[in-house]
């Protein structure tokens, strides 16, 4: 009898071992087909990697680059038409409103050979973002380095909603301060220690997104932070946070993007050694 219970029990234990294997693979897997898709996403004609200028527009006529007029009355930006310009595959031969990347129906796209651009509101200030695909940080691009996959750093943190809602001041790389809305605070624990780290909820999204950056940020990942982004918690208030999904900010590639960074209370304190590490040839 004792006999069949031990046998019964190493049947069991190899089970739980096998299963708990699978899980691991899975997990790889996961991240391996997430980096996959954040090559995919970064490296596309209208990528990141594309961005190749950003001019910020004063009040009355601006001609921020090469054969585009544009006149700005608060904030009502109008084009002149140009030589080559169209938006969604139609010729610009009238003036026309472009709505910046705040609107509900997002920005107005305008197409000139290689080139688009659109207008962004940063705070009260309107800026014109200037993308090309055949941009050198496109077709030079180097790849991307990450740490290992590894399953400690897929954490399950609980959250705890701000009642009220809890508002912070999130300063980007052009030095503007916006007060941004925090819904709550993700908990967890890492090596018996509690941590908290405030998400927040972009326009019209669902997932959190956490701007963070921890001690690799010294010499392994970019300085200035780094981006993950978690689903909402389940019926019980957990939330998966996995920094092996962690990602650069696209001004770890570019100096024409306006990126957020971290708060205080998401600079962590001891090392992530999970996600993708500072590009080869970025920027500070």
């Amino acid at each position: 009898m004792r006999r069949l219970f031990a046998i019964s029990l190493l049947v069991a234990l190899a089970a739980c071992q096998r299963e708990a294997h699978v899980d691991v693979i899975a997990h790889r897997n996961e991240v391996l087909q997430w980096r996959a898709n954040r090559a995919k996403r970064l490296t596309s004609e209208n990528g990141w990697l594309t961005l190749v200028g950003l001019h910020w527009l004063n009040e009355g006529v601006n001609q921020p680059i090469a054969g585009v007029t544009l006149d700005r009355k608060g904030d009502v930006i109008t084009l002149q038409p140009g030589v080559g310009q169209t938006i969604d595959n139609k010729s610009v031969t009238a003036p026309v409103r472009l709505m910046d990347d705040a609107a509900e129906n997002g920005p107005t796209i305008v197409k000139m050979g290689t080139t688009t651009f659109q207008v962004i509101k940063r705070g009260e200030r309107y800026g014109l973002r200037v993308k090309d695909s055949q941009a050198p940080t496109r077709t030079h691009f180097l790849g991307l380095d990450y740490f290992d996959v590894d399953p400690k750093w897929r954490i399950e943190a609980h959250y705890e909603p701000y009642k009220p809602e809890k508002h912070v001041a999130i300063t980007d790389v052009t030095g503007m301060t916006s007060d941004t809305a925090v819904p709550g605070a993700l908990v967890f624990n890492v090596d018996g220690k509690e941590y908290r780290i405030d998400p927040i909820i972009e326009q019209g999204e669902t997932d959190f997104f956490i701007i963070f950056k921890d001690a690799t940020s010294r010499d392994a990942t970019y300085p200035a932070a780094r981006y993950l982004y978690a689903s909402p918690p389940d019926k019980n208030g957990n939330v998966i946070v996995d920094f092996n999904k962690a990602y650069n900010p696209p001004c770890a590639f570019t100096s024409f993007a306006t990126c957020p960074l971290p708060p205080p209370q998401n600079r962590l304190p001891f090392r992530i050694e999970a996600g993708e590490k500072k590009y080869r040839n970025g920027h500070a």
